[in-house]
């Protein structure tokens, strides 16, 4: 009988921690009024260790294998130095409660030093907020978080995203397209507070999903989905800013590489995971063990597209800087040639730095940086079938430590697939006087 009155305060002390919070800023249009959104932590310094095994968990998001993929792309190869491994763990229609009910068996297996998470869409039922979700979601949520750190993972707690309607299958029709994204908006806010009580991080998926979905319609058009033609499931655009948020959150800084150029001297160095072989006569020859995260060449006012989902976030600025600076420059302008594209630059903007990885959408890593993703991209097909219908099927059932070690036994050439994949770059880059 004395444990309702103190589950009752610490319902009161909560809702009072939130509310006390700083608020994010906000856009004055009236879509906004009723959101006011508590301030999101900032990472400090770099989460990631060398060699860490990370496990991506999540709902039939997680399951589309789409923001997953790129930040196990990107973290292979970005960061090859750390040496990340990755297995995704995304199950459809799974909320907060089923995830903690089959982790032990599907996930903590594998030893995880470090997990993402990703559930609150089907937790908030598509319909307006109840107390009774909140509790259910919190108390599974913080459940999933203090497992993985008993088993000696550390977390980044990942929020929901937003809608962009009402979708077909809700049960609650009632229930606008606001409703249901103030519900979610309000379990990101309760990951927040689990993320400070467990003293874990956090990766913002639905404010910067709503926001972003906002503009691009007013800068698309109105058919430009976020979250997804369906309301829920995002196309490629929207995965990026998830997985932007999640990359974010872990740490890293987006400083991919630096060369550097002097005209006069005849000189030029690069940075860490980059060599110069030569330069001569404004030639710039590199072998690269570090790529730049490269996106296929697409319409940037489509929401199937990686590079537009780039133009909603500032992926480029953030996490995907090689760039090039070109000192002591007398010619007003120059032409930089970098794979088969040719840009013009001003010196001045030279000598600042230009982002190549920006500039030139395909370039001389594309080749290379698709068979890395198209590898991971198998790897992660597997991790599906392993988990969801091998795991959980017939086979399972019979002998789960032996179909345990027999689909390890499968995946580990679609691990070495990726391994023999990335390879150094060598490319050049030529710099000619206008």
């Amino acid at each position: 009988m004395r444990t309702r009155p103190l589950v009752f305060l610490q319902v009161i002390l909560c809702c009072w921690t939130l509310t006390a919070q700083p608020l994010e800023s906000k856009p004055s249009d009236p879509y906004f009024a009723k959101f006011s959104p508590v301030q999101a932590p900032t990472p400090a310094g770099l989460v990631l260790k060398s060699g860490d095994r990370l496990a991506i968990c999540g709902d039939s998001i997680t399951e589309q294998k789409m923001y997953s993929r790129i930040i196990e792309t990107y973290l292979t190869a970005c960061v090859p130095e750390l040496q990340i491994t990755v297995r995704q763990y995304g199950w459809s229609g799974e909320r907060a409660p089923g995830f903690l009910a089959r982790m032990t068996n599907d996930c903590l297996r594998f030893r995880p030093t470090i997990a993402t998470t990703c559930y609150g869409m089907n937790d908030h039922e598509y319909r307006r907020y109840e107390d009774r979700i909140g509790r259910t979601y919190r108390e599974s949520s913080a459940a999933i978080v203090q497992a993985f750190k008993a088993n000696g993972a550390r977390v980044i707690l990942g929020s929901p995203g937003c809608v962009g309607k009402n979708p077909s299958w809700s049960q609650a029709k009632e229930s606008t397209m606001e409703d249901l994204n103030l519900n979610l908006c309000q379990l990101r806010d309760l990951d927040i507070d689990i993320a400070a009580q467990e003293k874990v991080g956090f990766a913002d998926v639905f404010w910067p999903m709503l926001r972003a979905g906002f503009e691009a319609q007013k800068k698309y058009g109105a058919d430009y989905a976020v979250p997804g033609k369906d309301g829920v499931h995002p196309d490629w655009a929207g995965q990026v800013i998830m997985a932007y948020a999640f990359l974010k959150a872990f740490g890293l800084d987006g400083d991919l590489g630096a060369f550097t150029v002097d005209l006069p001297g005849g000189k030029a160095r690069a940075s860490r995971g980059h060599e110069v072989v030569a330069f001569k006569d404004g030639e710039l020859q590199i072998t690269s063990r570090r790529y730049p995260f490269c996106a296929a060449a697409g319409d940037v006012t489509k929401d199937n597209s990686i590079c537009s989902g780039m133009t909603l976030v500032p992926f480029n600025a953030e996490l995907n800087r090689l760039l090039l600076v070109v000192k002591g420059g007398t010619a007003r302008s120059y032409q930089v040639t970098w794979g088969k594209e040719t840009k013009r630059y001003p010196a001045e903007q030279l000598a600042k730095g230009v982002n190549l990885a920006e500039d030139f959408v395909v370039n001389p890593f594309s080749f290379a940086f698709k068979k890395v993703d198209e590898a991971i991209a198998a790897k992660q097909n597997y991790e599906t079938r392993q988990i969801k219908d091998l795991f959980h099927g017939p086979e399972g059932r019979a002998d789960l430590e032996m179909t345990a070690a027999l689909t390890e036994k499968a995946r580990a050439p679609l691990a070495e697939t990726i391994k023999a994949a990335f390879v150094p770059v060598t490319h050049t880059i030529r710099i000619v006087a206008e």
